[in-house]
């Protein structure tokens, strides 16, 4: 079996492409399930993010692999497969690993260097195995790819190089202000209360908004999220924050409050209309006008009132949340994920990224070599079971033979015949899993099966047995 990629990202396609292509996190299950029910896959891993797609899978068959993986991701996204194989990439064996590595240390972030991606790949490894659908395999790329992110931040200055994807958003409205100057005494509105909205609120809250809306469409978790905001001790208690949580029917009613809004909710469709953004723009440039003591209709055509302050909207959902259309509404500002990959082009610190690079090289290296050691490990395994048989039919066979020899004398022939069979496999077991280890030594398992004659079937359940104890202690002992 062999790791198979397939996938499409912000450096691969569009935003329009991704955005039809998100997958929503509810049907993330049923398309693991659909993964390894084809025949190529044995195991199966989704990561999904705002500007990635990505099936993984464990495949006995590359092309069989790549046309089913590519075939799932366009059912269980609403996508043709016509409109996404221009945009697809595809890695496979040590370059899947390479990629997902990269991946992990924020090497392929929109925003190099962010690290909210961690908490994505630790997310994506618990559905797969919450589905079941993560063996060997997946378990240990997904587990070690988390320590090598974890690597690359501690020892390299790769999270300076770069921002979180909120805080990145942030800059660019604010421009060329400060984001702490820019948001101070500002008004905000948070629409999700998933990790990214929650990110965006304990950003905004440090920054020194002076109130904040978060509205979910379970308002139990906006209010946890509030109150987490608001403890003694917290950024927003220190700053007296004003924090409240609101259902999503109020959405449009705090809109026309709210300075600076942010919005991550994972809907299907839009949460922010571009009739309701602009009826917020009119609302807010109205009561701009009265408190200045002027008449006259705000926003529509012949208006006299100019439009009240900027409206400043982060979109970071994808599929979009927010509607495209504010961009032409007067008196708002939208950032989304497409001017986010506009404004991202700038080279963050070359050396850091080298150094992680290198971290990447070594830590590939080193997973294909333990992966090699441990798919001889089962025929090694098989090998010595088969000499533990060969000895005990001996012994049975010379009990036949010699039925006089008393308990210790038979205990010491068994002794002495264990000592020559383990003496005479020791060298070569050892040797052909260092040989194995290396580049081009799968094939070692192969000559080992051949020249001693091993069942396949013995191989296989001896594999499968470990698979099943590997899967029971990582799922007994939590995630990284």
């Amino acid at each position: 079996m062999s790791l198979l990629v397939v996938g499409l990202s912000h450096r691969s396609a569009p935003v329009s492409v991704l955005e039809h292509a998100a997958i929503a996190p509810e049907a993330r299950g049923k398309l693991l399930q659909d993964a390894v029910s084809a025949e190529p896959a044995a195991e199966a891993a989704v990561l999904s993010t705002c500007n990635r797609i990505e099936l993984y899978a464990d495949v006995d068959k590359f092309h069989a692999g790549v046309a089913e993986l590519s075939t799932l991701l366009a059912r269980h996204s609403g996508a043709g497969l016509d409109e996404l194989t221009p945009y697809l990439y595809v890695h496979y064996e040590d370059r899947a690993v390479h990629h997902l590595f990269s991946v992990a240390c924020g090497l392929d972030s929109m925003v190099v260097g962010e690290g909210q991606i961690l908490g994505q790949i630790k997310d994506a490894l618990a559905v797969a195995q919450e589905q079941h659908t993560a063996g060997r395999l997946l378990n240990d790329l997904f587990q070690q790819a988390l320590r090598v992110g974890k690597r690359a931040h501690s020892e390299t200055g790769i999270d300076k190089a770069g921002q979180s994807l909120v805080t990145f958003g942030l800059e660019q409205l604010a421009g060329d202000t400060d984001v702490a100057e820019w948001a101070r005494g500002k008004r905000a509105l948070v629409i999700g209360a998933g990790s990214m909205s929650s990110l965006a609120a304990t950003t905004l809250v440090r920054a020194g908004v002076s109130e904040l809306a978060v509205a979910n469409r379970t308002v139990e978790r906006a209010e946890r999220l509030t109150q987490i905001l608001t403890e003694p001790g917290s950024a927003g208690a220190l700053n007296g924050l004003s924090a409240r949580a609101v259902a999503m029917t109020a959405v449009q009613s705090e809109l026309a409050l709210a300075d600076v809004v942010v919005s991550c909710t994972g809907a299907t469709g839009l949460v922010l209309t571009g009739e309701a953004i602009a009826a917020a723009a009119e609302t807010r440039a109205a009561r701009t006008a009265a408190a200045d003591g002027l008449t006259g209709t705000a926003g529509g055509a012949g208006s006299t009132v100019a439009p009240g302050p900027e409206l400043a909207l982060l979109d970071l959902a994808m599929p979009r949340d927010i509607d495209a259309a504010a961009h032409r509404t007067e008196g708002v500002r939208l950032v989304d994920i497409e001017s986010l990959a506009d404004a991202s082009a700038d080279a963050p610190m070359a050396a850091d990224v080298d150094r992680v690079r290198g971290i990447v090289s070594d830590e590939v290296a080193a997973f294909g070599a333990a992966q090699r050691a441990a798919h001889i490990t089962p025929t090694v395994v098989a090998l010595r079971t088969m000499a533990a048989d060969v000895v005990a039919s001996e012994i049975a066979r010379l009990d036949g033979r010699l039925p006089g020899l008393d308990d210790k004398q038979r205990a010491e022939i068994t002794q002495t015949v264990r000592r020559v069979v383990d003496k005479l496999l020791h060298a070569p077991t050892v040797r052909v899993k260092q040989l194995a280890s290396e580049p081009g030594g799968a094939g070692y398992a192969d000559a080992l099966r051949e020249l001693f004659d091993l069942d396949p079937q013995t191989v296989a359940a001896v594999s499968r047995a470990d698979t099943r104890a590997t899967a029971r202690t990582q799922h007994g002992s939590g995630h990284d």
